[in-house]
């Protein structure tokens, strides 16, 4: 096990090279929808089947129980409602993809009630051939939020770092693992992503100038800027909600102290709060009037949350002599984090305010990162199993979960993305 190190001194990871990704699910909802899923109708020439991509979303959410219909379905077509009420569905979606003069391509859907037997609504949206994929995943996220009244997290993306023989990736994925690519390569260790609130930059910490430094990236540029390159380490960045402000964790006088920055690197760092311990992996409330954070000031790593004028900390974990990595669901109702029990790591969630106990969402031992789904209904973390790293997303019941692997190797460092503009 990789004992977390509080200080942040941030050792060298061992990764592995990372190839084609994995995904494998286990468990169901409490309660399933049954829906069908209908072939979209098509000329023969779209290169990606967006009905197998929106059952394969819906089914890993864990709240559908998706049928095939084995027909294809256009968002025109009559339904025939006795035949998918007999297959057991209480929905059907269908729908169609065209190929634009453009070399666009404009996909349509319609989903259907099949117990009342009328339509509940559809939609139409053109994307590119290569984000047809994408466009599936919006497909998915309409159902979802037609059937559940929340919204869906599948077209929302996922960071993560990796490594393949002397380079360093961070790596940008579609929520399932799927069309990876990797804004970042370095000969140099890249930790700790953190997603901008509009899904537009990405902060994260850097070795290229042989110690920590922070950076922010724009991914549609490729523009890249240290915001915190002060005496000693920099590191642990995490964003203010609206985008302008950083907490970064620095020792720059002395111990690691929180310090708030802006994004853009311009002005001076105000210190937080003193103490004598380490103050480290900072994370702002969803109103961005606190900040939580792990410290060591009262002897064992436990969470605190502070005001962000600064002021007394307040210590949120108890339990455990060990709990560090605190993550706020987007609610803020919720508090995630890495809970040590039995010398075994694992990630914990609680309710911030009180109310329901301390719950358990993993169990392997060997857990860290954990980072919310933008509808709060996920936790992403990393993990270890036969000595090797993957992605696990389990839902916040614990009911349903999802592990990602790399055939050629450990990913880790998650950070989920917020939802889709």
């Amino acid at each position: 096990m990789r004992h977390f190190l509080l200080a942040l001194c941030l050792a060298l990871l061992s990764f592995t090279s990372q190839a084609q990704m994995r995904i494998d699910v286990s468990g169901v909802g409490a309660t399933q929808y049954p829906i069908a899923i209908a072939n979209f109708a098509t000329d023969g020439r779209v290169p990606q089947e967006v009905a197998n991509v929106v059952r394969g979303d819906l089914t890993r959410s864990g709240m559908f129980r998706v049928i095939d219909p084995q027909a294809t379905l256009s968002d025109t077509a009559a339904v025939n409602f006795p035949d998918i009420r007999a297959r057991g569905a209480d929905a059907v979606l269908g729908g169609s993809v065209a190929r634009l003069a453009d070399g666009r391509y404009d996909i349509r859907f319609r989903l259907s009630d099949a117990v009342r037997q009328n339509t509940l609504g559809g939609e139409s949206l053109v994307v590119a051939e290569s984000d047809l994929r994408y466009g599936a995943h919006r497909v998915a996220d309409w159902v979802y939020e037609k059937i559940t009244g929340e919204k869906g997290i599948f077209s929302t993306r996922i960071a993560f770092i990796s490594k393949q023989g002397n380079r360093y990736r961070l790596n940008v994925a579609d929520w399932d693992g799927e069309n990876v690519v990797s804004p970042l390569t370095s000969p140099e260790p890249i930790i700790s992503p953190a997603w901008s609130p509009d899904g537009t930059r990405l902060a994260y910490v850097s070795f290229e100038a042989k110690k920590p430094v922070v950076y922010v990236h724009t991914l549609t540029t490729g523009r890249r800027q240290a915001v915190a390159n002060f005496k000693g380490s920099n590191s642990a960045p995490a964003w203010s909600p609206d985008g302008r402000s950083l907490a970064v964790t620095l020792t720059r006088d002395g111990l690691s102290q929180i310090y708030l920055i802006s994004a853009d690197g311009s002005g001076s760092p105000r210190r937080l709060a003193t103490s004598s311990g380490i103050d480290t992996e900072p994370a702002f409330s969803p109103d961005g009037r606190n900040i939580y954070f792990t410290s060591d000031r009262g002897g064992s790593p436990q969470i605190y949350r502070i005001g962000v004028g600064g002021g007394d900390a307040a210590r949120l974990t108890f339990g455990s002599s060990y709990n560090v990595s605190p993550r706020v669901s987007p609610d803020g109702q919720n508090l995630a984090y890495v809970t040590r029990r039995d010398g075994r790591f694992m990630i914990a969630i609680r309710e911030i305010g009180g109310g329901s106990g301390e719950r358990l969402l993993s169990d392997s031992g060997y857990e860290e990162s954990p980072s919310f789904a933008p509808n709060g209904r996920w936790v992403m973390y990393s993990t270890q199993s036969g000595g090797r790293d993957s992605l696990v997303a389990v839902s916040v019941d614990g009911r349903v979960r999802q592990r990602l692997t790399s055939s050629a190797g450990d990913i880790r460092e998650p950070t989920w993305g917020p939802f889709a503009k």
